[in-house]
């Protein structure tokens, strides 16, 4: 199978070398379309000259990205959708053919073996592959936006030379912030960080950790100063095969089961000093920078889920499933819900999209992140549950993908900031802007 984002280059690097707005043959979403953004992110750039566009309209590479992934989740992904969910394992294969597909390392320059693609590409990616299966989806999309943009953003250049390439082709990353006391509260977490002679050692439990049964790469929040409180907390990298490292307990879980989620301990964990991501004391500003950006990625696997769940219920209600002599999706009160469902899921979509755009443009994005994870994780799993009712038993089964795509949004509500710390994020800052 031919990688995805190989064939993309070539558009790619000719959009980022030209202003000239490209002109595509097709798109899913729009007759015409621009090049808005670069692969890297363009922080300097006046936007104020661009002309006003759709937000969801994409360039010509984003837009055969969004067709491509499509193609590969439904020929690749989708005969293992229901055998993952029941086996709670993700297949490997799958696994290599994220990498295969180049869709595990689409932000990471080209230089280090990635894609060379933007931040929207990556949205992009996300959203396609959980209208297919949304456990597969927050694989990559945890590894994209939070463990690749780390080592991009805050890794040393020796770093970035030693991981990144294998980021790209072969290593699954996994991010470590949360503990069993230190959820929305995360910088109450307790494992700590000690120096050495040689480097540091860890020690302490995570929990809830994606990625983990998968991953040999994994970013360690810990406290090297515990008198500093959360200003002490510091980011290290942490192989999997460490002397100490061990994965305790493998959840099961009511949705997204086909995608890890254990708990690690780290005893005596010793690292060398070149594991330590950035600076000693930051690694609390990391990860609110991470998550305001992995915020969009979940806003992604929940509007893709979303879309995934209408557009199967939808194909049975106007296709197959009758009542009293007519298709049911023929009733006026079946067609209007269906229309109020794809109104909210459209509105989810665009806060997302504007929220990616914005992030990339250099613009502060952090409650456009927050209202975009909030909304498209309530929209999900209104939408979900709505797409159960429509199709009736046969969405109630397991036959189908119906009450999987229903057991699956509800974790859009909790991981990467619940939504009360998302409603808490956009009222602090809707009271800056209207204190006087």
């Amino acid at each position: 199978m031919a990688s995805i984002t190989k064939a993309l280059r070539p558009l790619a690097r000719a959009a980022t070398a030209s202003s000239r707005p490209l002109r595509p043959k097709f798109s899913r979403t729009a007759p015409q379309l621009r090049w808005l953004s670069a692969s890297v992110p363009r922080r300097d750039m006046d936007i104020s000259d661009i002309p006003p566009t759709p937000i969801t309209h994409l360039s010509e590479t984003e837009a055969l990205m969004a067709d491509s992934v499509s193609k590969f989740a439904h020929d690749a992904i989708l005969p293992k959708v229901r055998e993952m969910d029941e086996a709670e394992s993700m297949d490997p294969v799958v696994v290599e053919q994220l990498f295969e597909q180049g869709l595990m390392g689409v932000e990471i320059p080209e230089e280090y073996g990635g894609s060379g693609m933007n931040f929207t590409s990556a949205i992009i990616a996300i959203e396609e592959l959980a209208r297919v299966d949304p456990s597969v989806s927050v694989l990559a999309d945890v590894h994209n936006t939070l463990c690749n943009t780390a080592i991009l953003k805050y890794g040393s250049e020796k770093l970035k030379k030693e991981w990144l390439p294998r980021l790209a082709t072969n290593t699954v990353g996994s991010f470590c912030l949360s503990e069993p006391v230190s959820g929305s509260d995360a910088f109450a977490l307790a494992t700590k960080a000690t120096r050495t002679e040689n480097g540091y050692k860890i020690n302490g439990s995570k929990m809830w950790i994606t990625n983990s049964v998968e991953a040999n790469f994994f970013i360690v929040f810990a406290n090297l100063d515990p008198s500093k409180k959360y200003k002490g907390i510091t980011a290290f990298i942490v192989e999997k095969s460490t002397p100490g490292f061990s994965i305790a307990k493998k959840e099961k879980k009511l949705g997204i089961k086909a995608s890890s989620t254990c708990v690690i301990n780290f005893d005596d964990v010793e690292i060398p000093k070149d594991n330590l991501l950035g600076d000693e004391f930051e690694g609390y500003k990391y990860a609110i920078g991470l998550l305001n950006e992995g915020r969009i990625g979940i806003a992604a696997q929940m509007t893709g889920l979303a879309l995934g769940a209408f557009e199967n219920a939808a194909g049975y209600v106007w296709n197959d499933r009758k009542q009293f002599g007519q298709l049911i999706g023929e009733f006026q009160g079946m067609q209007h819900q269906l229309a109020q469902a794809w109104v909210e899921i459209q509105a989810a979509r665009a806060l997302v999209y504007n929220a990616a755009r914005k992030k990339e443009a250099g613009e502060d994005f952090v409650m456009d992140a927050a209202m975009a994870k909030l909304y498209a994780s309530q929209v999900a799993g209104k939408v979900s549950g709505q797409a159960v009712e429509w199709m009736g038993g046969m969405g109630f089964v397991r036959e189908g993908l119906a009450e999987k795509y229903f057991r699956d949004s509800k974790i859009g509500a909790i991981y990467e900031g619940t939504s009360n710390i998302q409603l808490t994020t956009i009222a602090r800052h809707l009271q800056k802007t209207y204190t006087r």
